[in-house]
């Protein structure tokens, strides 16, 4: 990640602040030296120091103030606004009331650090704000600005949204690809990054296919569209990220509640406070000034702050290693999930066959050179799995002929390569060893005599044992559903170390078992799915929490799904898990921390044990910390596991 660059109005607000808080302090400390209030031998010597501290007020209150008589003309009295210009106001006031009394004067000083401070603390929101906005709007640089399109004879610029599916629009090296498609004319290499945080650019040729947000690096290519833009990859993908906000978590909507009720009970009881006493002990300056000091400290802006910014930073951080969460809501849910349902071919394996032993190893070149021969002209996907595995030149000027459902046999001059299954071996008089493994086994013979085997099957994730692990040393639960026969499913849950699994099931039957599996589940128990978002869409909309891998191009996972890992990578998951218990952990410090300072100060400052000082630090330097403190959820979270960061 870049270093944050503030924005134009954050620095125009930090620069307000330093200037404003160099003359008060210049202010403040000649006051102390040589008490403004006596420099002129008069009665009305006070409105000297009233005079410099207004100046510092109204410098930095003044968006204050006008955001409070703006709200009050909309009917929006009772927050922190009201608050500190009650308080801010007051003190002013007990201060002009003092200084005209000739007593002590007392509150200019105060009020001017209370607004001084409280918009220290909202440059700090803004700016913690900034730096979760910016991980997730990274993602927003995705947007097309245009398309080139194919009308008549020549290329027109038109915007996305007027592009139809089956029409041709041209990608020029350094353009964004607008909408999904395949590659009709050229080839090129595109820079993915902003989708799926990979550094490795991928190679497309004709017939390949291309999604919205890529980067096209090298070539000029055609495309043909598949989809309309509302309906594409970068279009969907921007939705999920513009609404992840909208949906809250019970933390959130708890604290929007409570200052609902909170503000306007403590205004009544700072009235009280000062109302009472003061007609008891006719005081009324001592009781005022308390009265204001316990507004002060009442305003709620270290929790109406911190804890939104708090399951913003998540996101953020979240969405900088290309995990997308839909809301904060499920980052708070996440944290207590404890069952995790996988489905196998496409999250657990990487869906797609290799050659996985070769027998007898020592014979593992010779082996896969014989069999890419017989393989080469195959379009099967076993076939292309063996050319793969040789990755080498292959001899040409061999005659191929397939034998259906036993294989192919290649022949040049004398020599003869069967490359097959049992059948083309019994069918060439060669005896074989045979191979007991979990796959499809593929027999290889030169001029009658046994060669050896390979074993191609679908290849399992190499992070997925990983994982695993990770989740069951934390006491999760790790299942595995799959429509794949009990030996494969055995096999595969045993290698990768799951805690259970369920073989040979449909589609209906996997949303069966999650039922069930959420009708075991306890109390608080989350169960969260992982699956590839198409065919697991009805289990991903049933769980708690859906998780859909390889959510680039995949509607249905996006659609579905409550966090999508964008990244295809199964790292994602240990890595949300780390943030949304450091989230919840944030949040958890800040409503224990903010609440106990403030009990405390609310009640020294009622009986007069605390001045006005001590009560700007109980609002605004509260704040400040909670703030500071949910900042550190978008820190970086450097560990062997987790997926590359999204630039």
């Amino acid at each position: 990640m870049k270093r944050l660059a503030m924005s134009r109005k954050e620095k125009k607000n930090l620069i307000r602040i330093l200037v404003a808080l160099g003359l008060f302090g210049i202010i403040f400390i000649t006051d102390l030296v040589v008490e403004l209030g006596e420099v002129f031998d008069s009665s009305y010597g006070w409105l000297f120091p009233f005079a410099l501290y207004l100046v510092v007020y109204l410098a930095i209150g003044y968006d204050v103030l006008w955001k409070a008589m703006r709200n009050i003309a909309h009917g929006q009295v009772f927050d922190e606004n009201f608050l500190m210009c009650v308080a801010t106001l007051g003190a002013f006031a007990l201060a002009i009331y003092r200084g005209a009394t000739g007593q002590e004067i007392e509150g200019f000083d105060e009020a001017c650090a209370v607004l001084l401070f409280y918009q220290v603390g909202e440059w700090f929101q803004s700016y913690a704000t900034g730096k979760s906005r910016k991980s997730i709007s990274a993602l927003m640089d995705i947007r097309p600005d245009y398309a080139n399109v194919r009308r008549g004879d020549g290329w027109e610029k038109v915007d996305p949204s007027e592009v139809k599916v089956g029409e041709i629009i041209l990608v020029n090296p350094g353009e964004k690809v607008p909408l999904d498609g395949v590659v009709v004319k050229g080839a090129t290499t595109l820079d993915t990054k902003a989708l799926t945080g990979e550094s490795l650019p991928r190679d497309v040729a004709e017939e390949g296919e291309v999604i919205s947000g890529c980067v096209n690096l090298t070539s000029q290519i055609e495309v043909g569209v598949r989809k309309e833009f509302y309906d594409s990859t970068v279009s969907k993908i921007l939705d999920l990220v513009e609404n992840a906000s909208s949906q809250k978590s019970k933390a959130e909507n708890f604290i929007t509640k409570f200052a609902k009720y909170y503000t306007p009970t403590v205004v009544i009881v700072a009235v009280l406070l000062a109302v009472v006493p003061g007609i008891i002990t006719s005081d009324w300056s001592v009781w005022v000034y308390r009265a204001l000091s316990f507004l002060v400290v009442s305003c709620p802006c270290a929790l109406v702050i911190s804890i939104p910014l708090s399951f913003f930073a998540g996101i953020g951080a979240a969405s900088r290693y290309g995990i997308l969460v839909k809301g904060s809501n499920y980052l708070e849910k996440f944290n207590k999930a404890n069952t995790f349902v996988f489905d196998k071919t496409g999250t657990l394996t990487k869906g797609n066959f290799a050659v996985t032993k070769v027998t007898p190893e020592a014979d593992r070149e010779e082996i896969l050179r014989l069999a890419a021969i017989a393989e080469n002209d195959s379009n099967h996907p076993i076939a292309r799995s063996v050319v793969s595995a040789y990755g080498k030149e292959i001899e040409k000027g061999y005659t191929l002929t397939a034998i259906a459902g036993e294989g192919v046999i290649a022949t040049r001059d004398e020599e003869i390569i069967c490359c097959g299954n049992e059948k083309l071996m019994a069918r060439s008089n060669v005896a074989v060893q045979p191979e007991s493994g979990l796959g499809t086994v593929v027999y290889v013979a030169k001029n009658g005599k046994y060669v050896g085997s390979l074993l191609v099957a679908d290849e399992i994730k190499s992070e997925s044992s990983e994982v695993v692990g990770e989740l069951n040393a934390m006491g999760c639960k790790t299942v595995m559903l799959t429509g794949d026969n009990q030996a494969i499913a055995e096999s595969v849950a045993g290698e990768i170390g799951l805690t259970g699994y369920k073989a040979s099931l449909l589609p209906q039957n996997k949303v069966e078992e999650v039922e069930k599996l959420l009708h075991e589940k306890e109390g608080k128990d989350v169960l969260c799915f992982v699956g590839d978002g198409i065919n697991d869409a009805p289990v991903l909309m049933r769980s708690d929490i859906g998780i859909a891998m390889g959510g680039v191009g995949s509607d249905a996972a996006i659609e579905a799904s409550d966090i999508v890992l964008m990244q295809d990578d199964l790292r994602g998951i240990s890595l949300a898990k780390r943030i949304a218990k450091k989230t919840m952990a944030v949040v958890l410090e800040n409503i224990v921390f903010s609440l106990l300072i403030k009990v405390v100060i609310l009640c020294l400052s009622a009986l007069g044990i605390t001045n006005m000082w001590i009560a700007v630090f109980g609002d605004v330097g509260v704040a400040v910390l909670a703030i500071l403190n949910a900042m550190r959820v978008n820190s970086k979270y450097t560990t062997k596991t987790q997926p590359s960061a999204v630039s």
